[in-house]
């Protein structure tokens, strides 16, 4: 039982933000892209703050919050708005496999920004990602300008974007506590990238169909406020490495889904890619799995 319990809040993460992938592609049918993304994080801002203001200290005050709270607006939240254009032509099984990249871009970021170093055998697991992710995007000289896979490097770019700003975040000597420090990080990014929509002109409509609000409020309400909340109580009870492990089933729960629902179909060839991506991350942070895995179950 006591395992069980253990389990049960990583598998409803993965599930929280798997379904994220195929509420995106619903929501697109219907509502601009970055205006999309815009929708998500204003909800999941008001909820946020509105939880921070209830319970505890909730504005940012020193240097170090305003860093945390740039850094994670501008990157880690409005940066998203990437993978809601490429969306557009991607479909959420694909997209949710790219994001396999992100516990390496995490590494390679914090490497430049934070001084970690990396042995050879961690360089050969960042290749070995890498080559994980060209077989999930394919590049070939015959579809280089194809909106297929325009749309998946943008979710790359959403990869390398969230993941400079999960390495700010943890660079930022912030003593805001997490719950108001992402609600402000949320605020941020909604404002950038509603600027971002009124820049590229996307319409407003006066209203929008029942489904596409409902893909608003999940992504907003579960797969973002919720889904964080739960994120940070596993962080803070097992620690960044073993909490972002939780990456490499949200992609099988959004496959899953896409294809039961949503008719998308996934090749071998990608389910492939995603499994390499995996053993790159395994090579890159043996050490510190090999540590998890003793501490764990001696």
């Amino acid at each position: 039982m006591s395992r069980l319990r253990a389990v049960a809040p990583f598998a409803l993460l993965a599930v929280l933000w798997g379904f994220s992938f195929p509420a995106i592609s619903v929501g697109l049918r219907e509502i601009p892209p970055v205006l999309f993304a815009s929708f998500r994080y204003d909800v999941a801002a008001v909820l946020l703050l509105a939880a921070a203001v209830a319970t505890t200290e909730w504005r940012p005050r020193t240097r170090g919050d305003w860093e945390a709270v740039l850094g994670g607006g501008v990157f880690l939240v409005a940066g998203n708005g990437f993978l809601f254009v490429g969306q557009q032509t991607v479909p959420s099984g694909i997209a949710a496999i790219i994001q396999g990249l992100v516990p390496i871009a995490t590494a390679l970021w914090a490497m430049a920004v934070l001084g970690d170093r990396v042995s050879t055998v961690g360089w050969l697991g960042i290749l070995v990602g890498f080559l994980g992710v060209g077989l999930v995007v394919r590049p070939t000289p015959a579809n280089l300008l194809a909106g297929d896979l325009t749309g998946r490097l943008l979710v790359v770019v959403q990869v390398a974007f969230v993941s400079l700003g999960g390495v700010l975040v943890e660079r930022a000597d912030s003593s805001l506590d997490a719950i108001p420090r992402a609600g402000w990080s949320m605020f941020v990014g909604a404002v950038v990238l509603h600027t971002a929509s009124l820049a590229l002109g996307e319409p407003v409509a006066n209203g929008y169909p029942l489904v596409a609000v409902g893909a608003v409020l999940y992504l907003g309400v579960f797969a973002t406020a919720l889904a964080f909340g739960l994120f940070f109580t596993l962080l803070d009870r097992y620690g960044a490495l073993e909490t972002s492990l939780v990456g490499y089933v949200v992609p099988v729960v959004a496959t899953v889904v896409g294809v039961a629902f949503l008719e998308e179909s996934i090749t071998a060839v990608s389910l492939v890619g995603f499994a390499v991506v995996f053993v790159g991350f395994a090579l890159l942070k043996r050490e510190s799995l090999r540590e998890l895995a003793v501490a764990r179950y001696g």
